[in-house]
C-alpha cells in the first residue's frame, strides 16, 4: 500500500501534515433533491458508474495511516453523458463536504468513507 503526506493548507497556510494510504476504492452518497432518494454507491479506483444522469469516476481515495475510518479524501471526476464538459473534476473531503462540492441542479454526490478490501 502507497503511502502519502498529505498537507492540509488553509488561507496559504499549512495547518497539518499527515500521512495517508491509498484504499482500493471508497463510498460515495448520492441524493436525488428532486424525490428525496439516497443511494450509498461503493466504487472501485478507475470504475465508472451511472447514477441518474450522472456519470461517476472514482480517481482515488485516501484515508489517514493506521485509521481506515478516519477521514477520507477521494479524487472523483463527475460528468453527464451527452452534455459538454465536466461537472466535477477533484478531491472531496468526508469531513468538510462543502468544501469542494458538485454544483448540480437534481443531484448531491459527497464522499463517505474509503474501503480496505
Amino acid at each position: 500500500m502507497w503511502k502519502y503526506l498529505i498537507f492540509c493548507v488553509f488561507l496559504g497556510t499549512a495547518i497539518a501534515a499527515q500521512e495517508a494510504s491509498n484504499a482500493p476504492g471508497g463510498i460515495l452518497r448520492a441524493l436525488d433533491k428532486t424525490s428525496g432518494d439516497t443511494l450509498d454507491i461503493e466504487m472501485r479506483v478507475g470504475e465508472a458508474r451511472t447514477i441518474g444522469s450522472l456519470r461517476i469516476v472514482m480517481k482515488e481515495c485516501r484515508y489517514p495511516a493506521g485509521n481506515p475510518s478516519g477521514n477520507a479524501y477521494a479524487s472523483i471526476e463527475i460528468s453527464e453523458p451527452g452534455k459538454e464538459g465536466v461537472l466535477f473534476s477533484g478531491w472531496m473531503i468526508a469531513s468538510s463536504p462543502a468544501l469542494s462540492a458538485l454544483e448540480h441542479r437534481r443531484y448531491d454526490v459527497w464522499v463517505i468513507r474509503c474501503i480496505t478490501s
